[in-house]
Order: structure tokens, then C-alpha cells, then sequence
């Protein structure tokens, strides 16, 4: 078995992102050129940093030691052998006994996408995929968000479990880790506050 790390961004996000980077650009190009939009450029700076904090930089991460999601608040990482179910009703869900984890970037799909998936979407998924009487929830259509996430995530624990590399779940910090993105969070006040700033 050779598993590598995979990283799960929705392509809506990477097009949010590139467009706030662009208008971000567009902004500080302006205050750069003209002494007369100086506060432009601030502006430009906040609009790029959350089109990174919010659609870029959240993602789920796959790793022979467990999930790793990326949210724009906080960072978790579930080790395999404590995870015990992947949900999808609202977006990808780790459920462990301890609690569950949400991830920003893998958010269930809406109603417009449900009804424009294929029948291949439903096909081919990782047995845990399925409920009773083998339901299968939208946020589990292969052509989501949710559910391209989580058919990554289901592919790679099952695989894991199969060679039989889950081992004993972990107790304490091992099992879960949550850790807050402070540095990120200071960078958007500052921002927020420079711009407020800037425009007053």
C-alpha cells in the first residue's frame, strides 16, 4: 500500500480565491499609481488576505496519521483509529467519541446541485458511503463538495483498515487535536482596522 497525502479544495473556492486576489491587486495597484488613493491600498490588502482565509486555505488534508481540516478559526487533525464515522448531512463531519468536526471547505451541496448529479456520481463509493437498506445522502453525490470530500476520506480509512494500519484508538491530545489560528485571526483585525483606518 502506497498512500500519499491528499489535499481536498473545492474548485468554487479556488475561483472566490483568484478573484479577491485579483480585485485585491486591482486596489493596491491604484493606491500605488495615484498618491490620492493611498488608502486604497490597505483596502486591496484585507480583500486579498480573506480571499486566502476564507476559500483558500481551508481544506482537508489526508495523511497516513489521520484528517487534518483546515477551517478558517480553527485547525483539527483526527487520528484514523479515533474516527468512527464520516457524516455528510450538512458538510463532511468527523464524528469521534469525543465530538464532531466540521469542515469549511467540504460544505454539503444545495438543492440545484443535487438534482444536476448523474447516476455515475452514486456508483463506485466506499461501503461506509451507505446507509440503511444502502440510502445514500446527497452531500454523499461524488460530484459535491461534501461528498467528493468525502469519498477521499472514506477511500483512504478503508485502505488503512484493510492493511491494517489503524492500530488502537489513541487516548487524550493523540486522538483529536484542535488548535486555534490565532495568528490568523489577529491578521484579519489588524487588517479590518488598518482599512477602517485608512477610509476615515
Amino acid at each position: 500500500m502506497n498512500l500519499h497525502t491528499e489535499v481536498f479544495r473545492p474548485r468554487g473556492s479556488i475561483f472566490l480565491a483568484g478573484l479577491m486576489w485579483l480585485v485585491g491587486a486591482i486596489f493596491v495597484g491604484v493606491g500605488v499609481a495615484s498618491t490620492r488613493e493611498f488608502s486604497s491600498i490597505p483596502v486591496g490588502l484585507t480583500v486579498a488576505f480573506f480571499g486566502y482565509w476564507l476559500f483558500w486555505y481551508p481544506v482537508v488534508q489526508l495523511g497516513i496519521d489521520g484528517v487534518t481540516v483546515r477551517n478558517p478559526m480553527r485547525t483539527i487533525t483526527v487520528a484514523w483509529s479515533a474516527l468512527v464515522t464520516v457524516d455528510t448531512k450538512y458538510a463532511l463531519t468527523l464524528v469521534t467519541e469525543t465530538g464532531k468536526y466540521t469542515a469549511w471547505a467540504a460544505p454539503a451541496p444545495s438543492a440545484l446541485e443535487s438534482h444536476l448529479s448523474k447516476p455515475a456520481d452514486a456508483k463506485d463509493l466506499p461501503a461506509n458511503s451507505y446507509g440503511m437498506g444502502g440510502l445514500l445522502r446527497p452531500g454523499d453525490l461524488k460530484n459535491t463538495n461534501s461528498g467528493a470530500a468525502a469519498f477521499l476520506v472514506r477511500s483512504y480509512w478503508e485502505q488503512l483498515a484493510e492493511a491494517g494500519r489503524l492500530g488502537l484508538p489513541p487516548q487524550g491530545k493523540a486522538a483529536v487535536s484542535v488548535r486555534f489560528n490565532t495568528a490568523l485571526v489577529i491578521a484579519a483585525v489588524v487588517l479590518v482596522l488598518l482599512s477602517a483606518w485608512s477610509l476615515s
